[in-house]
């Protein structure tokens, strides 16, 4: 029996420790981390890439009254580069490197690039088979080309994606094959090399992303 009803409320009257105070914390994991966390310094980092390619992907855009538009290239960049990363740790699959996903990124958003462009500036998208200053000769020749360069392009995204990934990881496991028949120097060295490797290929991986959402941004432009 209680000596004292009030006894309840003592925060050491369960298993003679204090851990009823972290109900006072409880509360705080429901509530978002932005609104009670200082953000690190990852967030900030990120945070700076994004406002960084905003910027830049407005001027490609150039039109002003596409408000938010450069949205869905910087969630493009950021989905590439998170696959691009997942693929440099062994044994998980580098998805980026099939052309099953590239041409799946690539495909939807160069068909609604063109259909927008021919529903709504059908006269724009005529003017731009012809460029500036072509002799009258050469116009057919010229729209063909044109043509062609404008088909393929989603092609062109995929390829470069998907290659770029192939080549390097493609190297890395050649190399690390051959290390179970060499001396013990040149399994140093292959070690170094492959980390130079593993280097170089984290710095494919954000370049080919950014290249990705750079090339995707000017081919919107051009729609408009």
């Amino acid at each position: 029996m209680m000596m004292n009803l009030f006894s309840t409320f003592d925060p050491s009257t369960n298993f003679n420790m204090s851990l009823n105070w972290m109900s006072t914390l409880i509360g705080i994991i429901i509530i978002p981390p932005m609104f009670w966390l200082i953000p690190s310094r990852f967030n900030i980092l990120w945070n700076t890439i994004i406002m960084t390619l905003h910027k830049e992907f407005k001027i490609l855009i150039s039109n002003n009254k596409s408000q938010g538009s450069t949205l869905i290239f910087i969630s493009l960049f950021s989905l590439i580069l998170f696959n691009n990363f997942l693929g440099l740790f062994p044994y998980i699959f580098t998805s980026t490197s099939h052309m099953v996903l590239t041409l799946t990124l690539a495909l939807p958003l160069w068909l609604s690039f063109m259909l927008f462009g021919w529903i709504n500036n059908a006269m724009h998208m005529f003017a731009h088979l012809v460029p500036q200053g072509t002799p009258g000769a050469l116009m057919p020749f010229m729209v063909l080309i044109e043509s062609i360069s404008n088909i393929i392009r989603p092609g062109t995204l995929a390829i470069r994606l998907s290659a770029n990934m192939i080549a390097g990881h493609l190297l890395m496991t050649l190399l690390g094959s051959t290390g179970t028949s060499l001396s013990l120097i040149m399994i140093n060295l292959l070690i170094i090399t492959q980390i130079l490797l593993l280097v170089l290929e984290t710095a494919v991986s954000i370049i080919q992303s950014y290249v990705f959402a750079v090339l995707s941004t000017l081919y919107s432009s051009e729609v408009n």
